[in-house]
């Protein structure tokens, strides 16, 4: 906890194995895991048995799992439903045996040339299948805006938001960056939602850089987070192509990340650790 903020961060970042993730986590005084890849799995792909033993790793050294940064909603809006409806749920069971209290998800792409508006209901109708088979979980669904989804831009957020006021917002400024919407615009709408953040900055054109040397006034937004209850900050700092990245994102959707580039995984993790430690 540094300065009433429990800090943790995807430290697939930092490697690809869960041991290193561990140590990176330490290394950098953080509190715990947003979960994403380990030991070369998606953790979509993780079994049961192999999520206890991940379990295991993090308590015996202290380390929580904050949240599942699932890929959930990472599938257009015409795809069938019913085997991503299948992965969710499984998902489920694997962020109970984690112990994590929140679940990453997304809004589904849109096709570019298709509007945006034209899939609200569809877009909604799924989402709250997701709610509804949360409920008494005690795990909270958070939607984060994302490049190519229908909740990229704040507007389309907030009307996610509106709608199923149960699904709290990751808020991620650099995400909001590359589709070219304001930040501190984007944080007034959706105050009321957010539960949590990614930290992650970027310039004009798209490149990610570490927190607080971008245009996403990460600084800012944070200390307005902590005004308003937040508690609760991931580590994201995209500094470097990492293995899996590609698999993330569609094609013409990628993270620039060439202003700030590091010889490994591990640096480019340790300099956005030292970035957001800046600024807090």
């Amino acid at each position: 906890m540094i300065k009433n903020f429990k800090i943790c961060a995807f430290a697939d970042e930092a490697s690809d194995q869960l041991d290193e993730q561990i140590k990176a986590l330490l290394d950098n005084q953080m509190d715990g895991l947003e979960i994403r890849g380990v030991d070369g799995q998606n953790i979509a792909d993780v079994t049961p048995d192999k999520a206890k033993e991940i379990a295991k790793k993090l308590q015996d050294n202290g380390l929580c799992t904050w949240s599942i940064g699932s890929p959930i909603g990472k599938i257009g809006i015409e795809e069938d439903f019913a085997p991503h409806f299948d992965k969710f749920k499984r998902l489920m069971e694997t962020a109970d045996i984690l112990g994590a209290k929140t679940f990453r998800l997304f809004s589904f792409f849109i096709e570019k040339d298709k509007n945006p508006a034209d899939f609200t209901d569809a877009v909604l109708e799924r989402l709250s299948r997701f709610c509804d088979y949360a409920k008494g979980s005690g795990i909270v669904l958070c939607h984060e805006n994302e490049k190519g989804i229908y909740g990229d831009i704040a507007s389309r957020c907030l009307t996610i938001h509106q709608a199923l006021p149960e699904l709290k917002a990751v808020f991620d400024p650099a995400n909001f960056i590359q589709c070219g919407q304001e930040t501190l615009s984007a944080y007034e709408q959706l105050k009321p939602y957010v539960y949590y953040m990614h930290i992650k900055d970027a310039l004009e054109n798209g490149d990610v850089v570490p927190a607080g040397k971008g245009i996403g006034h990460v600084g800012e937004i944070i200390r307005m987070y902590g005004e308003n209850g937040g508690s609760v900050l991931t580590l994201e700092p995209h500094l470097k192509v990492f293995d899996g990245l590609q698999a993330l994102e569609r094609e013409g959707e990628k993270s620039n990340v060439g202003t700030y580039a590091f010889e490994s995984q591990r640096a480019a993790f340790d300099a956005g650790a030292a970035a957001l430690r800046a600024l807090l």
